[in-house]
């Protein structure tokens, strides 16, 4: 029989409970319902662990990637369940990891060859799909902030202060409806697939850059397919990134698509556009998007990407780290979320929880690889 010790180094439940805090019940009953074992614990701390089980050590509390460096660094555990949580390239993990969510550009564990999952001795997975849903209408979130361009929060404060006078002053603030607009989109897998449909919703004129198998399922549902990105972005009322970073390369040392949208696609904009990248900082040319909105041709950007900051030191790391630059020029033209969008919907990561436990218990009892990222390791079937 298998014993597995995996660790689980994100929050699975982000509900609060009576006592206020997450509620991961729903999770651990799901793991006791599959033969496994939930310990509130890390490994050092746990009692006698009962052979021929998995056993799962819930530390959402873990923190920095030194701490999960040092926690797994010796081969304490076999696996590892993550969601933003970075696992870096020491991490031992003979058995594989799951990362929440799409992108894997956290997974950097060198035991499945790092975020590419190319040529290691363990199974990197992801489950794609789970928080689609949820990105996509905060994408839209985002876009509705802004467009139609009606001051809500100005005019609530005038109105709410009795300094407002509808029929002399109205007429100082005409908007434009989303109907007709055309929104670009770079990506058609699930997130770029559900913003579409809602762009549609608002009668929008969606343009979706992407691979080019993608192209009849895109026409098929109504939206124009772009077979190059600056065609997607060519006079773009508002513009979203949804492509991932794409494959690393070694001899570069970067990913793909890492700056991917620069000046070439920005200046394509039409004049006071909205740029929304909810999708991977790395994506954007912060010095290309600093000339853009220096010139007005992009009025407003949104951007949710990873910040971190380091308890001793207050140092601040990640792919949002850049973007803080443009903050002292355009404070008021910028929404900066914390990689927020798609990891605070409760049932979104309860899902995705549950979906990469599955694929734990799989891959380590029968060596079967479910949603696998890059090469597959000697020994496992898909």
């Amino acid at each position: 029989m298998t014993s597995a010790n995996i660790l689980i180094c994100d929050l699975l439940g982000l509900r609060f409970d009576e006592l206020k805090k997450p509620d991961f019940s729903e999770i651990k009953s799901y793991i006791d319902s599959k033969g496994g074992v939930f310990h509130e614990c890390g490994i050092d701390t746990a009692p006698l662990l009962e052979a021929s089980k998995l056993h799962f050590f819930y530390q959402p509390d873990i923190g920095s990637p030194e701490n999960i460096l040092n926690a797994t660094a010796d081969g304490q555990y076999d696996a590892v369940i993550a969601a933003a949580s970075y696992i870096p390239e020491g991490a031992k993990l003979r058995l594989g990891g799951v990362r929440i969510g799409a992108g894997t550009g956290n997974m950097a564990s060198s035991s499945w060859g790092g975020s590419s999952g190319n040529g290691g001795e363990a199974p990197l997975m992801n489950t794609p799909g789970i928080n689609s849903r949820a990105t996509a209408q905060m994408v839209f979130k985002a876009i509705l902030r802004v467009r139609p361009d009606l001051p809500v929060a100005k005019l609530h404060h005038l109105v709410a202060t009795g300094n407002f006078d509808t029929r002399r002053e109205l007429r100082n603030y005409p908007t434009e409806k989303l109907e007709g607009k055309k929104l670009g989109i770079a990506g058609f897998g699930h997130i770029g697939h559900e913003l579409a449909s809602l762009g549609k919703a608002f009668a929008m004129h969606v343009v979706v850059f992407a691979r080019e198998h993608h192209k009849e399922s895109i026409e098929a549902e109504g939206f124009q397919y772009a077979e190059t990105v600056e065609l997607a972005a060519k006079d773009a009322d508002v513009f979203s990134v949804h492509i991932g970073r794409g494959p690393f390369d070694q001899q570069t040392g970067r990913f793909a698509n890492d700056q991917l949208i620069g000046n070439s696609v920005l200046s394509k904009f039409k004049h006071g556009s909205v740029l929304i990248n909810y999708d991977r900082g790395e994506l954007v040319d912060v010095e290309a998007l600093r000339m853009a909105m220096a010139t007005g041709k992009v009025a407003h950007a949104a951007i949710d990407a990873d910040i971190f900051k380091d308890v001793e030191t207050g140092a601040l790391s990640g792919p949002m780290v850049p973007y803080l630059s443009l903050v002292p020029d355009f404070s008021d033209r910028l929404e900066l979320l914390p990689h927020a969008a798609a990891d605070t919907d409760h049932s979104s990561r309860v899902i995705g929880a549950k979906q990469a436990i599955d694929q734990i218990f799989n891959s380590i009892k029968f060596k079967k690889v479910t949603n696998l990222i890059g090469s597959l390791p000697l020994g496992y079937s898909v």
